[in-house]
């Protein structure tokens, strides 16, 4: 079905905007009580309309995905009132705000890793690291990431993702302690980049793929949460080394922002810090340091 001018309706914008809506009941909208019944959850949308300063038959426009390139002002009241967070805020204005010739379905440029990256990441021995890049690819990993996780370089091209991984991998709900967490974590990232890529023809099949093997992906896929992975803690329970808890920190690449480098690091002198030492012996390539150091963990 075709809007006014001749374009398809924005499916994304739509979705998002009434999931946002129904979360937010009267009361914490500043409302006040409410006392007459109400058919829908949350908020109407006459009432965000009210709220955000703009006509209510814009908002249903806006709310049916039929306003292309809203103002930032609309927008910014519409984030207000629905209080999102600053990753749904800035998904917000992506599909609101759909950059110039994203509309036609294009394949997004193969990323490479800088040599003088790759040699960054080879130093860190004693350091969990990982590049990342589009749809939550695996662009490179160190030695000890591919022991934490897997060895992502002995995977077809396809299949080196953390997506792939966490939700197709029987491995990853063993290793990743509150495996729920993570995979609803990892389905809103893949959520927020579709924002900023939504004709990249590779995520499309990589979540119909997603989709039919798994039927939480399907049901969190349809919750349109978002989710920018910035810092925070992960705690797994590794096959070789038992109970890890790392924080992660992840550092966007100034050249290319849809790369970013992820560390991992124990706290001093705590079990998994002693934990993470064995692991990363466990995986050295020389033998003699794999020994010496088992017999110092003892």
């Amino acid at each position: 079905m075709s809007t006014s001018a001749g374009r398809e309706p924005n499916l994304e914008l739509r979705d998002f905007l009434r999931s946002r809506r129904a979360r937010i009941s009267p009361h914490e909208a500043g409302l006040g009580p409410v006392t007459s019944r109400r058919r829908v959850p949350g908020l109407r949308r006459e009432e965000v309309a009210r709220l955000a300063g703009i006509s209510v038959d814009y908002y249903v426009r806006l709310e049916r995905g039929r306003n292309s390139n809203v103002s930032a002002s609309v927008l910014e009241a519409v984030a207000r009132v629905l209080r999102l967070d600053a990753a749904e805020r800035a998904h917000l204005f992506d599909l609101g705000r759909p950059r110039p010739g994203s509309a036609r379905r294009r394949v997004v440029p193969a990323q490479r890793v800088r040599p003088g990256l790759l040699r960054l990441l080879d130093s860190l021995t004693d350091t969990p690291a990982m590049i990342m890049g589009h749809r939550l690819d695996v662009l490179a990993a160190n030695t000890l990431a591919k022991a934490l996780y897997t060895d992502f370089d002995a995977l077809p091209h396809r299949d080196r993702n953390l997506a792939r991984f966490i939700f197709l991998d029987p491995t990853a709900r063993d290793l990743l302690a509150d495996w729920e967490t993570a995979a609803r974590g990892t389905v809103a990232a893949l959520r927020l980049y579709a924002g900023r890529h939504p004709h990249d023809p590779r995520l499309t099949g990589l979540v119909g793929e997603l989709s039919v093997h798994d039927e939480d992906f399907r049901r969190w896929w349809a919750d349109h949460d978002v989710l920018e992975y910035t810092h925070g803690t992960k705690h797994y329970h590794h096959p070789l080394v038992g109970e890890l808890a790392l924080d992660y920190e992840s550092l966007t690449l100034p050249d290319d922002p849809d790369q970013a480098l992820y560390l991992y690091t124990a706290e001093p002198d705590s079990p998994s810090a002693h934990a993470l030492r064995l692991l990363g012996s466990w995986s050295a390539p020389d033998p003699a340091v794999r020994d010496a150091d088992r017999e110092n963990t003892r």
